[in-house]
């Protein structure tokens, strides 16, 4: 099967009977991560259909959304309050931080059933037996049957928050397809490419998304926002950070055993190698980034936060980064997030083997490259 950006616009056409994609913006994007596919990504036969999926379902929703929009312009007028974004290297507690984040009832999250498939707009009274989230639990037992191992290397629930690179994805611009698939020219262009209408369009869906189910004080969740964080604050001026930290030697091991496992599901290639070194860079140059944006707007904006303390003292722990960024931390918010992380101790969902020598990285090598960041903040658990 060779991939096309015109068959596949075709198709979601016809599975919509839709034919407004709104803005073009999206379609350079497309074309880009479609020659991967052809060209770069080595893909078996399991491969071809879970990338014809992925690319397919980006495009028929966002016919949806501009369809939604098209017939409720109203929508347009939602404000989206914050956000609170989660940001920070990934395996650095993010998910877990994020998951604290989003049992305060005072915050919307984006949840993994309605990331997925944001129309029709959820509604309030039916949030929580949406048919979306028996779709969606239907798919992770797929996923957990196929892929057993997954389980012990990220926690993905229906109704619990995700991160927002499917709505990114929408405009074709999100390293969620890197993470999938080997991509090296895409990624190239991802890193420079302009990302202004990306973080509009994300906005578009959360307004669509608190509709009819608010609050409106939204938190998000995605380490790849550090790669372009001018873009997102122009979209969402009043956005807040919590930046978690952790060792990147343990990170970018963790890291790469992640994203080589997901790999293997879509092509033969072991590109083990190969993926450390691209992991390291593209990560260095994410950090530095979001450190030059944080030394440029100050520090009101962020709020750190250690993976060590985080485990030790996870309610804690997020009271004071509340303190720091102005939020309210009310007895509600405390009595929520004490409960999540009472039903979650760290490490319940098993052991995640992986060595930095499987990606020819060592601890060294990689503490050297991240020496800005490791001199800057606490990262040493």
């Amino acid at each position: 099967m060779t991939f096309s950006a015109d068959e596949l616009e075709v198709g979601a056409c016809a599975a919509t009977g839709l034919e407004d994609f709104g803005s073009s913006y999206y379609r350079d994007g497309l074309e880009r991560i479609v020659d991967a596919l052809n060209t770069e990504a080595d893909l078996n036969e399991l491969g071809r259909v879970i990338q014809h999926a992925t690319i397919s379902n980006a495009l028929i929703q966002r016919l949806k959304v501009e369809d939604t929009y098209a017939r409720h312009p109203e929508i347009d007028d939602q404000v989206v309050e914050g956000p609170v974004f989660v940001i920070g290297l990934p395996r650095t507690g993010t998910t877990a931080l994020s998951q604290l984040v989003a049992a305060d009832p005072q915050f919307r999250s984006l949840r993994m059933w309605e990331s997925q498939a944001p129309t029709p707009p959820p509604e309030s009274a039916t949030q929580h037996d949406d048919p979306r989230i028996a779709q969606a639990e239907a798919g992770l037992k797929m996923l957990d049957d196929m892929f057993p191992k997954m389980k012990t290397l990220y926690n993905s629930e229906a109704t619990a928050p995700t991160e927002c690179q499917d709505l990114m994805g929408m405009s074709f611009r999100t390293f969620h397809f890197d993470g999938a698939v080997r991509a090296p020219r895409y990624l190239a262009w991802l890193m420079d490419c302009d990302m202004r209408e990306t973080y509009t369009y994300h906005r578009r869906v959360l307004k669509l998304l608190e509709w009819r189910c608010p609050p409106s004080m939204w938190h998000l969740k995605t380490p790849v926002h550090m790669f372009a964080l001018d873009a997102l604050v122009e979209a969402y001026p009043n956005a807040k950070f919590l930046w978690s930290h952790r060792d990147p030697a343990k990170v970018m091991a963790s890291v790469c055993s992640l994203i080589h496992y997901v790999r293997s599901w879509s092509s033969d290639r072991d590109d083990a190698a190969e993926l450390g070194a691209e992991q390291v860079d593209s990560w260095v140059e994410a950090v530095r980034r979001a450190m030059d944006f944080r030394d440029r707007v100050g520090d009101e904006r962020f709020a750190d936060v250690s993976f060590a303390a985080l485990q030790s003292d996870p309610v804690e722990t997020l009271r004071a980064s509340y303190q720091s960024l102005g939020l309210t931390f009310s007895e509600a918010s405390r009595r929520a997030v004490d409960q999540w992380a009472q039903d979650h101790r760290p490490g319940a969902r098993g052991a995640h083997d992986y060595s930095l020598s499987d990606y020819g990285l060592t601890a060294e090598g990689v503490r050297e490259r991240f020496a800005n960041y490791l001199a800057s903040y606490d990262a040493t658990a």
